[in-house]
């Protein structure tokens, strides 16, 4: 991993980063020159701005405003995207659909500069789960997929006990295990080490039980 640090955030529901976030990207980002967000809806700019605007404003409020801010989408061609990425503080994958995203960041060679880039790596719900090897994929025709690779740990965003896809995990689960992470926690990776913040469950072999950091350090 070169990455200097890489979140796994679950979401947002009240757009805005607690304490114990600030905490961790205040002391990992003292240089703030350019963040660079790669969108998981690539074709709908309109959101993408906003989402860029907005997402950026969580940072600002928290007195971690950076000089420049782009977004990576449709409109981006792959020398324009690569440059951005590489001269990125803080790279965020947004959250959308994690398909769309992977094959945007796949079509524009940015998964090689993702697994190069020592810059701080963020992820929002399909964000953070691109960032691992493999994806659980819990819609119409539930399976695994491979994805960028920064980490080993598998996610399932916005965990709930009673969710829909709650029983598709736990079957799932018996062949990979998942960790599920409930809306505002994170993982936390950096210089081999990891954390957890926040609340998140450990599902393996088709049971539902708690997580450690030592449990998410094995899975590393």
């Amino acid at each position: 991993m070169n990455a200097n640090l890489i979140v796994l955030f679950s979401g947002f529901p009240e757009h805005h980063f607690n304490d114990a976030h600030e905490a961790v990207l205040r002391e990992n980002l003292p240089k703030r020159d350019s963040i660079v967000f790669i969108s998981a809806d690539p074709e709908n700019y309109a959101q993408n701005d906003d989402d860029r605007d907005g997402m950026h404003e969580m940072f600002a409020e928290r007195g971690l405003a950076f000089a420049e801010k782009h977004v990576i989408d449709r409109r981006s061609g792959a020398a324009e995207a690569v440059k951005l990425v590489r001269e990125a503080d803080c790279i965020w994958l947004m959250g959308g659909e994690s398909t769309w995203q992977l094959q945007l960041i796949r079509d524009l060679g940015l998964d090689t500069e993702l697994c190069e880039s020592k810059a701080v790596i963020l992820g929002v719900s399909a964000g953070s789960m691109n960032l691992g090897r493999t994806v659980a994929y819990v819609w119409d025709d539930p399976h695994f997929y491979e994805a960028i690779g920064l980490t080993n740990i598998t996610i399932k965003a916005h965990y709930e006990e009673g969710e829909w896809f709650v029983p598709r995990l736990l079957e799932m689960s018996k062949t990979h295990p998942i960790v599920a992470m409930e809306d505002m926690s994170a993982i936390c990776v950096k210089s081999g080490d990891v954390w957890k913040i926040g609340g998140m469950h450990l599902i393996d072999k088709g049971v539902i039980g708690p997580v450690t950091d030592d449990m998410l350090r094995k899975m590393l």
